[in-house]
């Protein structure tokens, strides 16, 4: 419609200039030109709008003699398109050439990575103005030549407001906050985007507070904001929880009339999430109906870090029913959201809708897959989706190294170390902490020395609590329990109870009184109230028959009203979770569950399993320790596992308790009674039981 207009005017024009008079004829010539002229630029600028440059280029090439401003538009086109080349082809032809022609080709190189050119060109520059120079500064930014383009902004002979901005905004990118903000004390002129830039670069610098007082200082100067400068204040507030500000913000929203701006919206959503007013997030969400992905992500979010992961997988679900498309924060969102819950079953639907939309190979979602599946019990899924992930960062790395150790794969973590080095990542502290955790979770002693050592000489890293406190449990297990003590009292940092108590740990595995002692007087000392610390001696008492300091451990337990955590197991299936107490008779399949056990009991006598009674550290007869070992919780989950799942298929156990040492030779015949992999999580590692033998190979 719009090109038959535009033929439609030619042609009036042309009507009723015949009917005038021969002595205007040259009036007629004059008007014909100027109408088509006019109509001819109409044309071209019409079709480059709807990004149809070969049309544009048609009309541009029926022009006899196309004025400058015609060329400079035209160049303009093929350069926001992309195409530099033609943008360069008929920059070279014009004679005369301007500074809208002169910087679109700049700005075309900037955007198709030729920096070089870019350079080149505005080196050639007979005559620079303003945008000129602002646009370089802004290419070497963008380019990472920071001291380029701070040079550049120095030299500029005038600078506008937009100059002051862009490198404001450079600074602020950069990390270089105080010469952000010293820079921007000294403009001589500030606009709306100066307040913007400074707000959002200080909030994004861990600097919230201070972002906070300069949008105070912004209002107080009367200088309006824009819904970008809202949605930073919010994002600023949502950091420190600033319920009151907050809130003004909100108002303010309303009043400048941004309500139903989607990312003001989804800004307002993440501040609710953050103060933890969750039911305010959902009303905001209601308020707006849009199906942007960005708003459902926010609310996603904000149940998601409320701990309502139910509520947030709900909402992945109704996104997906509704044909609203996840991006990468909301599939990041949702199975962090699976982590928590451990719902494999879950996180396995939201892969399959990943896989869908090419998602799956995406680093960030990728690196989520990864972790769900090695922190829910999968080590194998996760290293399939590590291997198709195509451009590997760090996250990666850390994430399969650090689910291999955990899984009692070392072989598996070295490899992939040695991978990452010669992939050209450089490794950071929690590469390490994944390595040291490999060699401690299989006894790699020699090898856990050597990257110790290696580490306190690494470059890019030091060594931090969490590398001594692995070299400490790697001595300690390994039974060079001086060894690990004189490391751990020479740490140059404040040891926590949590490193004190890998050193009991292991005395209760090698039976040594006298530094475990020494250890819990330490623990006693950081935290006078460590249940683990009282229960862990009060076993090593027990387990050498010092019966009457197991009594004193108890009166000091209840002294320091130490209260010792009840152990449990649960299994997580069709998204709910089941847990279990030992002797637990209050879930409603109790009698299937206790039938299945005593099956369970008597097939474990015919494989020649004898219950270890030093595993129950009561004063009590033998019978009543086999009886209470039978009943434990991990056991109680494994038999409503067995009850509920289909033969052949995977039984995932998690504890909040290590495993003891009867329930490990256990499960391990169990595997092998039901023909059924089974794997058990506690606090330190998985156990992968399968065959009658443990991934863990009894190191643990």
């Amino acid at each position: 419609m719009p090109v038959f207009r535009a033929t439609f005017r030619i042609f009036k024009s042309h009507v009723i200039s015949t009917k005038l008079s021969k002595k205007s004829s040259q009036g007629f010539q004059f008007n014909v030109k100027a109408a088509t002229g006019s109509s001819d630029k109409f044309l071209v600028s019409y079709h480059l709008k709807n990004h149809r440059l070969d049309q544009a280029r048609v009309v541009f090439d029926g022009i006899r003699s196309p004025d400058v401003q015609l060329c400079s538009m035209m160049i303009t086109g093929y350069a926001r398109n992309g195409r530099i080349s033609d943008a360069m082809m008929l920059f070279d032809k014009m004679r005369h050439r301007d500074f809208v022609a002169w910087n679109s080709m700049i700005k075309g190189c900037l955007d198709c990575g030729d920096l070089a050119m870019a350079r080149s060109l505005f080196d050639e520059m007979p005559e620079k103005n303003v945008v000129s120079w602002t646009t370089m500064v802004d290419g070497y930014l963008r380019y990472g030549r920071f001291e380029v383009a701070e040079s550049l902004f120095w030299d500029m002979p005038v600078r506008d407001v937009a100059a002051w901005n862009v490198m404001i905004y450079g600074y602020c990118e950069y990390g270089r906050i105080e010469e952000s903000m010293k820079l921007f004390e000294e403009m001589p002129c500030r606009n709306v985007i100066s307040w913007t830039s400074m707000i959002a670069g200080l909030d994004q610098n861990g600097k919230s507070e201070e972002a906070l007082s300069l949008f105070r200082e912004m209002m107080d100067s009367g200088v309006e904001p824009t819904s970008n400068t809202l949605a930073s204040v919010l994002t600023a507030c949502a950091n420190v929880a600033d319920s009151n500000l907050g809130t003004q913000v909100h108002g303010l929203v309303v009043k400048l009339g941004y309500l139903f701006d989607e990312f003001i919206s989804a800004s307002l959503m993440t501040w609710y999430a953050k103060c933890k007013e969750v039911d305010y997030c959902r009303k905001v969400f209601n308020e707006i109906v849009s199906r942007n992905p960005v708003i459902w992500t926010a609310l996603l979010s904000g149940y998601s870090v409320n701990c309502k992961h139910e509520d947030a997988l709900r909402v992945f679900c109704i996104m997906i029913k509704v044909n609203v498309l996840p991006n990468q924060a909301t599939f990041i969102s949702a199975l962090n959201s699976c982590c928590e819950l451990e719902a494999l079953d879950k996180g396995r639907e939201i892969h399959t809708v990943a896989f869908k939309l090419g998602l799956d190979t995406d680093v960030y979602v990728g690196n989520s897959l990864l972790i769900m599946y090695h922190e829910c019990g999968n080590i194998h899924d996760a290293l399939a989706e590590f291997k198709i992930i195509k451009e590997k960062n760090v996250v990666s790395w850390n994430a399969i190294i650090t689910g291999s150790a955990q899984h009692g794969y070392a072989i598996w973590a070295l490899i992939f170390y040695t991978q990452m080095i010669r992939a050209g990542v450089d490794p950071d502290e929690i590469t390490f902490t994944g390595i040291l955790s490999a060699c401690n979770h299989s006894g790699l002693l020699q090898k856990g020395r050597c990257f110790f050592k290696y580490i306190s000489r690494y470059k890019v890293t030091k060594l931090k609590l969490q590398h001594y406190a692995c070299m400490v449990d790697i001595l300690s297990r390994s039974g060079k329990l001086d060894e690990a003590e004189e490391l751990l009292r020479n740490i140059p940092m404040q040891a926590n109870s949590m490193v004190w108590l890998a050193l009991l740990s292991a005395c209760r595995i090698h039976s040594n009184i006298a530094i475990a002692e020494r250890a819990a007087k330490c623990i006693f000392e950081l935290e006078p109230h460590c249940s683990a610390a009282y229960v862990l001696l009060s076993n090593l008492y027990a387990s050498a028959g010092r019966w009457e300091d197991v009594l004193k451990m108890r009166a000091k337990m209840k002294e320091g009203r130490a209260m010792k955590v009840r152990g449990s197991s649960w299994v997580v299936l069709k998204g709910r979770r089941h847990e279990f107490l030992s002797a637990d008779r209050s879930h409603p399949q109790t009698e299937k569950i206790y039938e299945k056990l005593d099956w369970l009991g008597g097939k474990l006598k015919e494989f020649g399993y004898i219950p270890d009674p030093n595993f129950v550290l009561h004063d009590v007869e033998d019978e009543q320790k086999e009886e209470t070992l039978s009943y434990h919780s991990e056991r109680l989950a494994i038999a409503f596992g067995l009850v509920n799942s289909v033969e052949g298929s995977v039984i995932t156990v998690m504890k909040n308790l290590r495993v003891c040492g009867d329930c490990h030779a256990a499960i391990k015949i169990m595997s092998k009674i039901v023909s059924r992999e089974i794997v058990v999580r506690d606090p330190r590692r998985f156990h992968h039981f399968k065959k009658g033998i443990c991934s863990c190979g009894d190191y643990w």
